[in-house]
């Protein structure tokens, strides 16, 4: 997906092995003051290193994850430069809530084992939440640069999602959990709606699910 506009040009496309570090920069920023996150990695206003420092385990180990499972890490280029950036991945995918036993004991070692434990949950949790969908996507984690929030990225990001979909033609559609009220009008502006509302450590949140049949009608 590419447009043209007068200044510059915008691609969505595969993630270049390069931009891996920008792509979890990105992440980073993003998800910082995630309540669920905060919660599971015991952010503390005294000491907000040891939780920023847990987080950018995860997102570490989270990429290392999908690249090497070969999941949908898609980015979004402005003049061949990374500013934005979506993990997706498929739900008949190897990446199963147990994950694989050397990131479950490198993320034990960085962020602890009752919070890997807890991440491990949310995702079992989720997946049977969405058992019913058959073969869809999981929209882990989306992030913009933001310098250039407010500008319409997001958007464009999102809908350069939907050509992934549809080019899958076992695909459900797909899903994503948000805690933030003005990412649900994000979403469900892009077509998401609501599935079920669900609560991971007293933070509730609910599940989108896009629907790929709302994509080719």
């Amino acid at each position: 997906m590419t447009a043209i506009t007068p200044i510059d040009t915008l691609s969505v496309q595969y993630l270049a092995s390069e931009d891996i570090s920008t792509a979890a920069s990105l992440i980073y920023q993003a998800y910082h003051d995630d309540p669920v996150l905060q919660n599971m990695l015991s952010y503390s206003e005294d000491d907000k290193s040891v939780y920023e420092k847990k987080l950018r385990s995860l997102i570490r180990e989270e990429l290392s994850s999908f690249w090497q499972e070969k999941q949908p890490l898609i980015g979004l280029y402005r003049n061949d430069k990374l500013k934005g950036v979506a993990c997706v991945f498929a739900s008949n995918s190897q990446l199963q809530a147990q994950r694989y036993w050397h990131w479950r004991l490198k993320l034990m070692l960085s962020a602890g084992y009752l919070q890997t434990n807890q991440l491990i949950e949310k995702e079992q949790t989720i997946r049977d939440a969405l058992k019913e969908q058959g073969n869809y996507y999981f929209l882990a984690f989306i992030a913009v640069d933001p310098r250039f929030h407010g500008q319409g990225f997001g958007r464009y990001l999102l809908r350069g999602l939907d050509d992934l979909v549809k080019s899958n033609k076992e695909s459900t559609g797909i899903a994503v959990f948000v805690t933030r009220k003005e990412h649900k009008v994000l979403f469900k502006t892009e077509g998401f709606t609501s599935f079920k509302q669900l609560t991971f450590n007293r933070v509730d949140g609910e599940l989108l699910f896009k629907s790929t049949v709302s994509l080719i009608e």
